[in-house]
Order: structure tokens, then C-alpha cells, then sequence
């Protein structure tokens, strides 16, 4: 058995794409980071990554919150990956947070999805699996149904993760993200500071003001807790 892979970082853009009832398209440039749950990186105001900002017990580590919710699944997993924002600078929003986990059968991904909220929940993918039935309110322009079709490939040297929502009657609407890999190393993280400051807040207030948006030209919302 090998032993923690080193962090990366991934540049990349992401896409919303919805053709109806209102066609609307937008992206924005940002970074993420590639971390091996028995390794990670420690900086204290660029990269911090803590159990509190993901699923499970803020008193035990990512490793043993992804390893309680796989068992409860009937999954065991040896090592763990997982793509993600680290909060910077006291700040932290992940719509989707990826976990890719390899067992003795294969790779289990588990989808860990926020939504503005406060909301959270996960997704398991058993190996071979790529639908999973929409369980969470995520945006307010969505009712809780449908089914997403999750193209989630464990990234190399390009990123390349896809979800499609399709609702019955309905044109599917579609998330990517795609990018390239990049060094885990002080100067790359400081240029990708630089050229995407404070990402993970500046993604949630590009998400909000793209709502802000739909919802003044008119597209139905449906608040969480209402009927689906």
C-alpha cells in the first residue's frame, strides 16, 4: 500500500447551464484543491481544511466522518481523496465537495453537496454507479425531484466533473467544472490567491446575484420546506 498522495491544486472554471423555462448561462474562474484525507496541508490563512466545514462530528477528523458515513453503507475504503474549497481567510462555501474512496472493489465517490442555506447532504456512488435521486433542496429554482446523471472522474492532470439534473418534461440543467493541475507549492497557491481572491466567497456572491437575477426575470422559486 502506498502512502498519502501530496495536494494539488486545480484551476479551473465552472459552469451553470439552464435552457428553460428561462435560458441562462454563466461561469466563473476559481481553484480548488485536491487533498489526500490522510494528509492534509496545513496553512493556517490559505489552506485551512476543517471537519466542521464538511458533513459529520466537528470534533473528529474529515478521514473518520467520511469513514462513519461509508459504513453505514456497508463500504469500507483504504484511502480517501477529496476535492474541495479550503477556507481562506476565515472564509469557506462548497456547493459540492467530492470524495473519491478506494476500496478493495473499486472507487466509491461520495457527492457532498451545500447549498446557501446551510444546508448539507451527501450522495453516495457504489463503483459502476452514476445516477443518484435528488434528496436535497439546493436551489431555490429547483422543486426536490428529478434524478442527477454524475459524471465525477477521479482527476489527473485535468478536472473534468459534470452534473446533470433531469426532471420529467423538463430540459436537464447542467453543472461542470473543469480545469488544470497545478503544484501544491507556495508560489502556486499565492498566484492562484492572487488571481482568485478570497474564491470561495466571491463563488457564493456570484451564485446569490445570478439568483438575485432569474428571480427578477421572472423564474418560479421553490423555498425550502415547500412543496415539491
Amino acid at each position: 500500500m502506498t502512502g498519502p498522495e501530496p495536494p494539488a491544486l486545480y484551476e479551473c472554471v465552472i459552469t451553470h447551464v439552464r435552457s428553460a423555462p428561462i435560458r441562462n448561462r454563466f461561469g466563473y474562474g476559481s481553484y480548488l484543491w485536491l487533498v489526500d484525507l490522510d494528509r492534509l496541508p496545513e496553512n493556517r490563512w490559505l489552506a485551512a481544511f476543517h471537519a466542521r466545514d464538511h458533513m459529520g462530528d466537528p470534533g473528529l477528523s474529515i478521514r473518520r466522518n467520511v469513514d462513519a458515513f461509508l459504513a453505514a453503507h456497508g463500504v469500507t475504503a483504504r484511502r480517501i481523496t477529496m476535492l474541495t474549497n479550503a477556507r481562506v481567510l476565515g472564509h469557506v462555501f462548497n456547493p459540492l465537495t467530492v470524495y473519491w474512496c478506494h476500496t478493495g472493489e473499486g472507487v466509491a465517490v461520495v457527492a457532498e453537496v451545500h447549498n446557501t442555506y446551510g444546508g448539507r447532504h451527501r450522495y453516495l456512488l457504489r463503483p459502476g454507479e452514476h445516477e443518484v435521486a435528488k434528496e436535497f433542496h439546493v436551489s431555490p429554482f429547483h422543486p426536490v425531484d428529478g434524478r442527477y446523471r454524475l459524471s465525477l472522474p477521479e482527476p489527473g492532470e485535468r478536472l473534468a466533473l459534470t452534473v446533470t439534473l433531469h426532471r420529467e418534461g423538463q430540459p436537464p440543467f447542467v453543472a461542470s467544472v473543469r480545469g488544470r493541475r497545478r503544484p501544491a507549492t507556495g508560489p502556486w497557491l499565492y498566484r492562484m490567491a492572487a488571481k482568485h481572491p478570497l474564491a470561495p466567497l466571491v463563488g457564493s456572491a456570484r451564485i446569490r446575484r445570478q439568483g438575485i437575477g432569474l428571480y427578477l426575470r421572472g423564474l418560479k422559486t421553490f423555498p425550502p420546506g415547500g412543496p415539491r
